[in-house]
């Protein structure tokens, strides 16, 4: 019979063995699985808000890119609109100086006909107070002395080769 003591099952061994396994169990589960789930549950959440903080910033980024696409192209056309409107100045100031260069130049045109049309009053003056000498230096020598028909006409001749001479000089 001792035989079967050895292979015979004992229930209280059984019981003992199974309320020694619950105790553990419990107390595994109140000093080790409740920690340890803490701990776990912590960096889960831990995780959780680094992911969420990464979303947010992945989000804010692509925000902040999208107005500074937006601040980009505004930029872009506010320097095309100063491009334009410095073209435009340019374009105005041009024309103005071009035609104040225009004025400039008919003034100094103008000038320089009015000086000419002077010139040629003054020679015409001349050459009046000239005829008016040389009529009197003639009038003189044929006063001095009497002139027939031949003398008379060689005398106005040369007179007016001398006033054709005077002209061509004058000029």
């Amino acid at each position: 019979m001792q035989s079967l003591e050895v292979i015979s099952v004992n229930i209280w061994d059984i019981l003992i063995s199974l309320a020694n396994l619950l105790i553990i169990f419990l107390l595994f589960k109140l000093f080790l699985y409740k920690p340890v789930r803490k701990v776990l549950d912590k960096r889960k959440e831990t995780i959780d808000g680094q992911y969420s903080a990464a979303e947010e910033a992945k989000q804010s980024a692509l925000a902040d890119k999208q107005a500074y696409e937006i601040k980009l192209k505004s930029a872009e056309d506010e320097a095309d609109s100063m491009i334009k409107s410095a073209a435009a100045t340019a374009d105005r100031r041009s024309a103005k100086i071009i035609d104040d260069a225009k004025e400039k130049a008919d003034g100094i045109i103008r000038q320089a006909h009015s000086e000419v049309e002077l010139e040629r009053k003054k020679a015409a003056d001349g050459i009046k107070r000239e005829i008016a000498d040389v009529s009197a230096l003639l009038t003189e020598k044929m006063l001095e002395r009497e002139i027939n028909e031949n003398d008379h006409r060689e005398f106005i001749d040369s007179f007016i080769e001398g006033i054709g001479e005077d002209d061509v000089t004058g000029d």
